[in-house]
Protein backbone atom coordinates (compact mmCIF):
# COMPACT_ATOMS: atom_id res chain seq x y z
CA UNK A 1 0.00 0.00 0.00
CA UNK A 2 1.41 3.39 -0.97
CA UNK A 3 1.27 6.56 1.07
CA UNK A 4 2.18 10.18 0.57
CA UNK A 5 4.52 12.20 2.76
CA UNK A 6 6.05 15.62 2.31
CA UNK A 7 9.82 16.02 2.24
CA UNK A 8 10.51 19.51 3.58
CA UNK A 9 14.13 20.63 3.13
CA UNK A 10 15.37 23.81 4.81
CA UNK A 11 18.76 25.36 5.36
CA UNK A 12 21.20 28.08 4.48
CA UNK A 13 22.15 26.39 1.22
CA UNK A 14 19.50 24.17 -0.38
CA UNK A 15 21.61 23.58 -3.48
CA UNK A 16 20.65 21.81 -6.71
CA UNK A 17 23.42 19.29 -6.05
CA UNK A 18 22.09 18.58 -2.58
CA UNK A 19 18.54 18.16 -3.85
CA UNK A 20 19.76 15.71 -6.46
CA UNK A 21 21.41 13.73 -3.67
CA UNK A 22 18.11 13.75 -1.77
CA UNK A 23 16.20 12.52 -4.83
CA UNK A 24 18.70 9.68 -5.19
CA UNK A 25 18.27 8.65 -1.55
CA UNK A 26 14.48 8.68 -1.91
CA UNK A 27 14.62 6.71 -5.16
CA UNK A 28 16.90 4.10 -3.61
CA UNK A 29 14.19 3.51 -0.99
CA UNK A 30 11.51 3.14 -3.67
CA UNK A 31 9.96 6.56 -3.00
CA UNK A 32 8.70 8.58 -5.97
CA UNK A 33 8.80 12.39 -6.07
CA UNK A 34 5.45 13.65 -7.38
CA UNK A 35 5.99 17.44 -7.30
CA UNK A 36 8.46 20.03 -6.01
CA UNK A 37 8.42 23.72 -5.08
CA UNK A 38 11.11 26.05 -3.73
CA UNK A 39 10.96 29.30 -1.76
CA UNK A 40 12.94 31.38 0.72
CA UNK A 41 12.62 34.26 3.14
CA UNK A 42 16.01 35.91 2.82
CA UNK A 43 17.51 34.02 5.76
CA UNK A 44 17.20 30.42 4.66
CA UNK A 45 15.74 28.40 1.79
CA UNK A 46 12.84 25.95 1.74
CA UNK A 47 12.19 23.14 -0.71
CA UNK A 48 8.99 21.08 -0.52
CA UNK A 49 8.59 17.77 -2.35
CA UNK A 50 5.49 15.61 -2.33
CA UNK A 51 6.65 12.02 -2.13
CA UNK A 52 4.89 8.70 -2.57
CA UNK A 53 6.14 5.90 -0.32
CA UNK A 54 5.98 2.24 -1.27
CA UNK A 55 5.32 1.30 2.37
CA UNK A 56 2.54 3.18 4.18
CA UNK A 57 3.33 1.75 7.61
CA UNK A 58 5.03 3.61 10.44
CA UNK A 59 7.98 1.28 9.94
CA UNK A 60 8.19 2.28 6.28
CA UNK A 61 8.31 5.98 7.17
CA UNK A 62 10.86 5.31 9.90
CA UNK A 63 13.07 3.43 7.46
CA UNK A 64 12.97 6.30 4.98
CA UNK A 65 13.74 8.83 7.73
CA UNK A 66 16.71 6.70 8.78
CA UNK A 67 18.02 6.52 5.23
CA UNK A 68 17.84 10.31 4.86
CA UNK A 69 19.41 10.91 8.29
CA UNK A 70 22.25 8.49 7.56
CA UNK A 71 23.09 10.35 4.34
CA UNK A 72 23.51 13.93 5.58
CA UNK A 73 23.57 16.52 2.85
CA UNK A 74 25.65 19.63 3.50
CA UNK A 75 23.72 22.87 3.77
CA UNK A 76 20.27 21.66 4.74
CA UNK A 77 18.08 19.26 6.71
CA UNK A 78 15.06 17.33 5.46
CA UNK A 79 11.94 16.45 7.44
CA UNK A 80 9.62 13.72 6.21
CA UNK A 81 6.14 14.69 7.35
CA UNK A 82 2.93 12.63 7.06
CA UNK A 83 0.39 14.28 4.78
CA UNK A 84 -2.28 14.02 7.47
CA UNK A 85 -0.33 16.27 9.82
CA UNK A 86 0.41 18.95 7.24
CA UNK A 87 -3.21 18.99 6.06
CA UNK A 88 -4.83 18.92 9.53
CA UNK A 89 -7.24 21.80 10.14
CA UNK A 90 -6.07 22.23 13.74
CA UNK A 91 -2.67 21.37 15.12
CA UNK A 92 -0.94 21.76 18.45
CA UNK A 93 2.63 23.03 18.66
CA UNK A 94 4.39 22.30 21.95
CA UNK A 95 7.90 23.54 22.67
CA UNK A 96 10.60 23.37 25.27
CA UNK A 97 11.74 26.80 26.50
CA UNK A 98 15.42 27.02 27.49
CA UNK A 99 17.67 26.79 24.39
CA UNK A 100 14.55 26.30 22.25
CA UNK A 101 11.96 29.06 22.59
CA UNK A 102 14.64 31.25 24.16
CA UNK A 103 18.36 31.40 23.47
CA UNK A 104 19.56 31.00 27.06
CA UNK A 105 19.46 28.49 29.92
CA UNK A 106 17.75 30.46 32.69
CA UNK A 107 19.24 28.44 35.54
CA UNK A 108 22.70 29.44 34.32
CA UNK A 109 21.74 33.13 34.22
CA UNK A 110 20.44 32.87 37.78
CA UNK A 111 23.50 30.96 38.97
CA UNK A 112 25.74 33.73 37.67
CA UNK A 113 24.41 35.96 40.46
CA UNK A 114 25.62 33.34 42.97
CA UNK A 115 29.02 33.10 41.28
CA UNK A 116 28.23 29.53 40.22
CA UNK A 117 27.51 29.86 36.50
CA UNK A 118 30.25 27.54 35.20
CA UNK A 119 29.52 24.89 37.81
CA UNK A 120 25.80 24.92 37.04
CA UNK A 121 26.35 25.04 33.27
CA UNK A 122 28.38 21.82 33.46
CA UNK A 123 25.55 20.06 35.32
CA UNK A 124 22.94 21.42 32.89
CA UNK A 125 24.94 20.16 29.91
CA UNK A 126 25.25 16.67 31.40
CA UNK A 127 21.52 16.60 32.21
CA UNK A 128 20.58 17.66 28.68
CA UNK A 129 22.79 14.89 27.27
CA UNK A 130 20.81 12.44 29.42
CA UNK A 131 23.73 11.57 31.68
CA UNK A 132 22.04 12.74 34.89
CA UNK A 133 18.56 12.35 36.36
CA UNK A 134 16.84 15.62 35.48
CA UNK A 135 14.92 16.04 38.73
CA UNK A 136 17.95 15.41 40.94
CA UNK A 137 20.11 17.70 38.80
CA UNK A 138 17.50 20.48 38.94
CA UNK A 139 17.30 20.36 42.74
CA UNK A 140 21.11 20.47 42.92
CA UNK A 141 21.32 23.44 40.55
CA UNK A 142 18.54 25.40 42.25
CA UNK A 143 20.16 24.82 45.67
CA UNK A 144 23.04 27.15 44.74
CA UNK A 145 20.53 30.01 44.44
CA UNK A 146 19.65 29.95 48.16
CA UNK A 147 19.89 33.40 49.72
CA UNK A 148 19.81 35.39 46.48
CA UNK A 149 17.43 38.36 46.54
CA UNK A 150 14.24 37.80 44.57
CA UNK A 151 15.14 40.84 42.49
CA UNK A 152 17.64 38.74 40.54
CA UNK A 153 14.65 37.04 38.90
CA UNK A 154 13.64 40.38 37.39
CA UNK A 155 17.21 41.01 36.27
CA UNK A 156 17.40 37.62 34.57
CA UNK A 157 14.02 38.16 32.92
CA UNK A 158 15.50 41.22 31.24
CA UNK A 159 18.46 39.16 29.96
CA UNK A 160 16.32 36.54 28.24
CA UNK A 161 16.06 36.71 24.46
CA UNK A 162 13.69 34.75 22.25
CA UNK A 163 15.31 32.46 19.71
CA UNK A 164 15.45 33.85 16.18
CA UNK A 165 12.15 33.14 14.48
CA UNK A 166 10.35 32.16 17.71
CA UNK A 167 7.86 35.05 17.64
CA UNK A 168 7.22 34.48 13.93
CA UNK A 169 6.61 30.77 14.50
CA UNK A 170 4.08 31.35 17.27
CA UNK A 171 2.35 34.13 15.33
CA UNK A 172 2.00 31.94 12.23
CA UNK A 173 0.44 29.06 14.18
CA UNK A 174 -1.92 31.37 16.04
CA UNK A 175 -2.97 33.25 12.90
CA UNK A 176 -3.85 29.94 11.25
CA UNK A 177 -6.07 28.94 14.19
CA UNK A 178 -3.73 26.39 15.75
CA UNK A 179 -2.83 25.89 19.42
CA UNK A 180 0.59 26.80 20.85
CA UNK A 181 1.94 25.53 24.17
CA UNK A 182 5.26 25.47 25.98
CA UNK A 183 6.44 23.25 28.80
CA UNK A 184 9.68 23.88 30.62
CA UNK A 185 12.05 22.48 33.19
CA UNK A 186 12.76 26.15 33.87
CA UNK A 187 10.74 28.54 35.98
CA UNK A 188 7.28 30.12 35.93
CA UNK A 189 8.62 33.44 37.17
CA UNK A 190 10.57 33.81 33.92
CA UNK A 191 8.08 32.12 31.61
CA UNK A 192 4.89 33.92 32.64
CA UNK A 193 5.63 37.28 30.95
CA UNK A 194 6.96 35.51 27.85
CA UNK A 195 3.77 33.45 27.60
CA UNK A 196 1.66 36.59 27.94
CA UNK A 197 3.70 38.47 25.35
CA UNK A 198 3.41 35.67 22.79
CA UNK A 199 -0.23 34.86 23.56
CA UNK A 200 0.44 31.20 24.31
CA UNK A 201 -2.56 28.95 24.89
CA UNK A 202 -0.88 26.73 27.50
CA UNK A 203 2.32 26.94 29.47
CA UNK A 204 3.88 25.21 32.45
CA UNK A 205 7.22 25.34 34.26
CA UNK A 206 8.65 24.92 37.77
CA UNK A 207 8.02 27.44 40.56
CA UNK A 208 10.97 28.89 42.44
CA UNK A 209 10.27 29.18 46.15
CA UNK A 210 10.65 32.75 47.43
CA UNK A 211 10.38 33.53 51.16
CA UNK A 212 10.85 36.98 52.71
CA UNK A 213 12.19 38.38 49.44
CA UNK A 214 14.85 35.70 48.95
CA UNK A 215 15.20 32.53 46.90
CA UNK A 216 15.25 29.50 49.19
CA UNK A 217 17.12 27.24 46.78
CA UNK A 218 14.03 25.06 46.35
CA UNK A 219 11.23 24.56 43.85
CA UNK A 220 7.60 24.10 44.83
CA UNK A 221 5.69 20.96 43.88
CA UNK A 222 6.58 18.20 41.44
CA UNK A 223 9.37 18.95 38.99
CA UNK A 224 8.49 19.32 35.31
CA UNK A 225 10.63 16.48 33.94
CA UNK A 226 10.55 14.46 30.73
CA UNK A 227 7.53 12.39 31.83
CA UNK A 228 5.63 15.53 32.81
CA UNK A 229 6.32 17.11 29.43
CA UNK A 230 4.69 14.17 27.66
CA UNK A 231 1.80 14.26 30.15
CA UNK A 232 1.08 17.91 29.39
CA UNK A 233 1.23 17.25 25.64
CA UNK A 234 -1.39 14.52 26.00
CA UNK A 235 -3.59 16.58 28.36
CA UNK A 236 -3.55 19.74 26.26
CA UNK A 237 -4.12 17.98 22.94
CA UNK A 238 -7.04 16.06 24.46
CA UNK A 239 -8.49 19.27 25.93
CA UNK A 240 -8.38 20.84 22.45
CA UNK A 241 -9.73 17.77 20.67
CA UNK A 242 -6.55 17.50 18.61
CA UNK A 243 -5.24 14.03 17.78
CA UNK A 244 -1.67 13.31 18.83
CA UNK A 245 -0.94 12.62 15.14
CA UNK A 246 -1.59 16.31 14.52
CA UNK A 247 0.83 17.62 17.16
CA UNK A 248 4.34 19.00 16.69
CA UNK A 249 6.87 18.92 19.55
CA UNK A 250 10.17 20.82 19.56
CA UNK A 251 13.05 20.49 22.01
CA UNK A 252 16.79 20.21 22.42
CA UNK A 253 17.57 18.05 25.46
CA UNK A 254 17.12 14.56 26.87
CA UNK A 255 14.22 15.70 29.05
CA UNK A 256 12.27 16.43 25.84
CA UNK A 257 12.57 12.90 24.45
CA UNK A 258 9.24 11.50 25.72
CA UNK A 259 7.37 14.55 24.40
CA UNK A 260 9.10 14.34 21.02
CA UNK A 261 8.34 10.63 20.79
CA UNK A 262 4.64 11.02 21.61
CA UNK A 263 3.94 13.86 19.17
CA UNK A 264 2.89 13.44 15.55
CA UNK A 265 6.37 14.71 14.67
CA UNK A 266 9.20 15.45 17.07
CA UNK A 267 11.71 18.10 16.01
CA UNK A 268 15.20 18.41 17.51
CA UNK A 269 16.20 22.09 17.53
CA UNK A 270 19.98 22.58 17.59
CA UNK A 271 19.85 19.58 19.87
CA UNK A 272 22.19 17.29 21.72
CA UNK A 273 23.35 14.24 19.66
CA UNK A 274 21.21 11.82 21.66
CA UNK A 275 18.12 13.85 20.79
CA UNK A 276 18.95 14.30 17.11
CA UNK A 277 19.51 10.55 16.85
CA UNK A 278 15.92 9.67 17.74
CA UNK A 279 13.88 12.73 16.71
CA UNK A 280 11.72 12.54 13.58
CA UNK A 281 13.32 15.70 12.19
CA UNK A 282 16.03 18.21 13.08
CA UNK A 283 16.57 21.93 12.64
CA UNK A 284 20.30 22.60 12.76
CA UNK A 285 20.26 26.35 12.16
CA UNK A 286 19.30 29.21 14.48
CA UNK A 287 15.88 29.92 12.94
CA UNK A 288 13.09 28.34 14.97
CA UNK A 289 10.40 29.37 12.48
CA UNK A 290 11.61 26.64 10.11
CA UNK A 291 9.26 24.45 12.15
CA UNK A 292 6.25 26.17 10.56
CA UNK A 293 7.36 24.92 7.16
CA UNK A 294 7.77 21.41 8.53
CA UNK A 295 4.21 21.56 9.87
CA UNK A 296 2.75 23.06 6.72
CA UNK A 297 1.69 26.30 8.43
Amino acid sequence: MTSNVTAVSYGLNVSPTGLEQLRSILAAQGAAVLSETSSGDGRYQIHVAEVQLPDATAAGLAALRHAVAESPIAGFDTALVPAGLRLAERKLLIMDVDSTLIQQEVIELLAAYAGKREEVAAVTEAAMRGELDFTQSLHARVAVLAGLPAAVVDSVRNEVRLSLGAAELVAAFKAAGHVVAVVSGGFNQILEPIAAELGLDYWQANELEIVDGELTGKVLGPVVDRAAKEKFLREWSAAEGIALEHTVAVGDGANDLDMLGAAGIGVAFNAKPAVRAVADAAVNMPYLDAVRHVAGV
